[in-house]
């Protein structure tokens, strides 16, 4: 996995980490309009390195030499997120029929929650019940969660408008789609008259009081994946991901009525179970595919039910003895992830350290245990809804719960990350359970996991051309490449320093600041977190939308 960097005097050799130089002076004459044709490398690869000379004040560096790896409570990298729930207005909008000025004035208020958590990703469910929150032409009506009535233009496309805003608080977006959920009602009847679960009965069944689409039906899946690859090709997401409910969870004394879809579908000597588990299979499968060849680097993920099976029932299975998965909805997650069909899975993990049939912590580690080997990374599903709530016994009132979560994935390698079911819980922070998560694990940003796998190359290297005290803060200013590997977004790193040891890239988030989604060039940073009169290293490497870091960074040693 190679990359390159480049300055304004033009594109330099690609580098790979381990022949990098330490540290290169630009130029001689300051930040601005100095000549970067003369280069003296100093020091050499590896960690910190002390200079012959002081670092020269208000000097632009081109700095190559990383801080070795370390265990840090700081990761550089973690995903970070909450899910935001649309249908029966869980948590976004906050009832139907909001004009939409006062929808938007509610995300924004969602996103800048995120920001303030110091959380990196949202996950918006853009397709509650086969509707949706964008303007659709692949067949399926506006949700009724926007407007009160399905089918109703809310007057503009709300994933648009996520996007954008999510982007400019630089979070990442993932669409969230509930594959086979129909109604929250059994009744075609409840539908719009065009709605093509309405037009085509025989898709659908009605089953615990809901309506769902058949799994079984080749045409249900390759409708779904056409309504999601909309998605895909027409917008800036970060991510495409999908719920728990594939077929629909167990109802006492009811039976799913789908014979006619196995007696037409199944092959020869194939049991109703696998024929549902092949159905699934195939759609995760094909979703997964249609997703790539649409857009390679577009990343795809799954959280299901967080038992796959019990090692009662399977060997393979976990130390657990809860509702199965693999048996109850027929989603073999486990296989999603060997066979590399998804990129990332978050188990819902929604119980508490001890439960007496699923463990927290036995849980944690048997998933970490199946993505050791395989490209896909693991976040954790929490249930912050139980924080606080008597209906969910004496544990969930203990307000380090989460906290102890948050400890647990830390010290399990294989763990990448964290998502908090929903933004309503995060919101409201029962026993400010968010906030000791947020002051001991969340004190700084954290970029996304890096997902190489899907072949991403290094972005070429910003530069800085400005970094000045403008009276009240540091105003920094820098210019990415125009050509060649562009960078997606930029890492902002300060730490206040005599200027006695070179700047190294950091290997951890103590240091930073920002992680700044690309928007122009130049671009501007205004850190107010600077003392007047203090000394400090300014860093600015480019990230590529998969997180692939510049093979060099930019670095200024100023007073401030």
């Amino acid at each position: 996995m190679t990359g390159g960097d480049s300055g304004s005097s033009g594109a330099v050799s690609r580098r790979q980490f381990t022949t990098a130089a330490a540290l290169t002076v630009l130029g001689g004459a300051g930040l601005l309009g100095g000549s970067l044709s003369r280069a003296i490398t100093v020091g050499g690869p590896g960690g910190p390195l002390e200079l012959s000379l002081a670092a020269v004040i208000n000097r632009v560096y081109r700095v190559t030499a990383r801080e070795p790896a370390r265990v840090t409570d700081m990761p550089k990298h973690e995903f970070r997120g909450f899910w935001l729930s649309t249908v029966l207005n869980i948590d976004w909008p906050s009832r139907p029929g909001l004009t939409a000025a006062a929808q938007q004035s509610e995300l924004r208020n969602w996103l800048d929650l995120a920001r303030n958590r110091n959380l990196n990703a949202v996950l918006l469910q853009v397709r509650p019940a086969a509707d949706v929150f964008w303007p659709s032409t692949a067949g399926e009506p506006w949700s009724r969660y926007l407007t009160g009535t399905q089918g109703r233009n809310p007057g503009y496309d709300p994933l648009a408008y996520a996007i954008s805003q999510a982007h400019a608080r630089s979070l990442h977006l993932h669409a969230w789609f509930n594959p086979f959920r129909v109604s929250m009602t059994p009744t075609v009847a409840d539908l719009i008259s065009w709605h093509p679960a309405r037009k085509n009965p025989s898709w659908t069944f009605a089953f615990g009081g809901r309506r769902y689409y058949n799994p079984g039906i080749p045409a249900v899946r390759s409708f779904i994946i056409k309504v999601i690859a909309e998605v895909v090709a027409k917008y800036d997401v970060d991510g495409i991901h999908l719920d728990d409910y594939f077929y629909p969870y167990p109802v006492a004394g009811q039976s799913i009525p789908d014979t006619a879809a196995y007696n037409t579908y199944r092959r020869a000597g194939e049991s109703l179970a696998d024929f549902r588990r092949r159905s699934v299979n195939t759609f995760v499968r094909d979703l997964g595919a249609r997703i790539f060849a649409t857009k390679p680097r577009m990343l795809f993920g799954i959280s299901p039910f967080g038992i796959w099976r019990n090692k009662s029932t399977d060997s393979r299975g976990s130390a657990t003895s809860g509702l199965q998965s693999y048996d109850a909805t027929f989603a073999d997650s486990r296989l999603w992830v060997k066979q590399g069909w998804i990129d990332y899975v978050v188990p819902q993990l929604y119980w508490h350290q001890g439960n007496a049939a699923a463990d927290y912590n036995t849980l944690v580690k048997w998933w970490a245990a199946q993505v050791r080997g395989t490209n896909c990374k693991l976040y954790i599903g929490e249930g912050a809804y139980k924080a606080g709530d008597t209906a969910h016994g004496a544990a969930w009132q203990n307000p380090r719960e989460l906290y102890k979560h948050t400890a647990k994935c830390r010290a399990t390698p294989g763990v990448s990350g964290q998502v908090y079911f929903s933004a309503t819980s995060v919101r409201s922070n029962r026993l400010n359970s968010i906030g000791l998560v947020k002051d001991k694990f969340y004190r700084r940003v954290a970029m996304t996991p890096v997902m190489s796998h899907l072949g991403a190359q290094r972005p070429y290297a910003p530069l800085i051309t400005s970094a000045r005290w403008n009276g009240t803060a540091v105003e920094l200013i820098w210019r990415g490449a125009t050509s060649g590997t562009l960078p997606r977004h930029y890492a902002i790193y300060r730490w206040e320093s005599n200027g006695a040891a070179a700047a190294v890239i950091p290997a951890q988030a103590g240091a930073l600041r920002r992680v700044h989604r690309r928007r122009g060039n130049p671009e501007r940073f205004v850190d107010t977190g600077a003392v007047r009169g203090h000394t400090y290293w300014y860093l600015v490497a480019g990230m590529s939308d998969l997180m692939v870091e510049s093979a060099a960074a930019s670095a200024v040693f100023i007073r401030a």
